[in-house]
């Protein structure tokens, strides 16, 4: 897929995985939108980008979606690359009491639920672009939940269905091709509390890992050690199950 010249919008733009693939497209001649929660932290990511623009936007509301939709259509002519990568998560675990639904529900809410509804809302200007690409950012844990994240691997696993899904009906009547990014434990400020500073790889590592992909129609994109879990968890999901948790018990 030619990654040169196209419209993108990530979501979760403003720091981690989401800065590190808006810094790779931008300086490949793409128009970029990162979108965020916090203006304050869009803007300082925008200043540091060459040819990035933001939108405050909470992936939750509606009528920032609308309002998304309509700065696509009347400002920026259109959408080529859709990059859903904002993500929220919780530490816990089952069983401790620790209010497993309402962490739950926030985290379906805004990993899978909500893509759903920007996918729906943006496909039109996907449809109409000449070549076109939706990205969905899952994770390892899709193939063995990790004990510390049970609520936020069970969101991710029913994005990734989500994403084959979407991917295969896409590939019957249009040319919109859509990716996914599959990495472990990252670097990022989301994930400093489960030991992403000190064991995780670095973002950009990720970021470089989507553009390979793009670059190769490669789909389902295995980063890092994710490669190494898949293999196991296909000859074995127990043995899957106890080597992500493993050291976590």
């Amino acid at each position: 897929m030619n990654i040169t010249g196209k419209t993108v919008l990530i979501t979760g733009g403003g720091s981690g995985i989401g800065f590190e693939i808006a810094k790779l497209l931008s300086n490949r001649g793409n128009k970029v939108i990162i979108t965020g929660r916090n203006e304050a932290r869009l803007q300082k990511a925008a200043a540091q980008l060459s040819n990035v623009n933001y939108i405050p936007t909470d992936v939750n509301s509606e009528s920032d979606l609308n309002n998304v939709f309509d700065r696509l259509t009347n400002e920026f002519g259109g959408l080529d690359i859709l990059i859903n990568n904002a993500g929220q998560a919780f530490l816990h675990r089952l069983g401790d009491g620790g209010d497993a639904y309402t962490k739950a529900a926030e985290e379906i809410n805004t990993n899978y639920l909500s893509i759903i509804r920007f996918t729906d809302k943006l496909l039109p200007l996907l449809k109409a672009s000449k070549e076109a690409a939706i990205v969905n950012t899952t994770s390892i844990v899709v193939f063995a939940p990790g004990i510390n994240l049970p609520t936020y691997a069970a969101s991710k696993a029913a994005l990734h269905s989500y994403t084959r899904a979407l991917r295969y009906s896409l590939a019957l009547n249009t040319g919109i091709k859509v990716f996914e990014l599959m990495p472990p434990l990252v670097d990022t400020e989301l994930s400093a509390e489960i030991g992403g500073k000190e064991n995780g790889i670095p973002p950009e590592v990720v970021a470089q890992g989507l553009i390979d992909g793009f670059e190769k129609d490669e789909y389902e994109l295995h980063i890092g050690n994710t490669a190494d879990l898949y293999k196991l968890y296909l000859s074995s999901p127990e043995e899957a199950l106890k080597t992500l948790n493993q050291g976590r018990e």
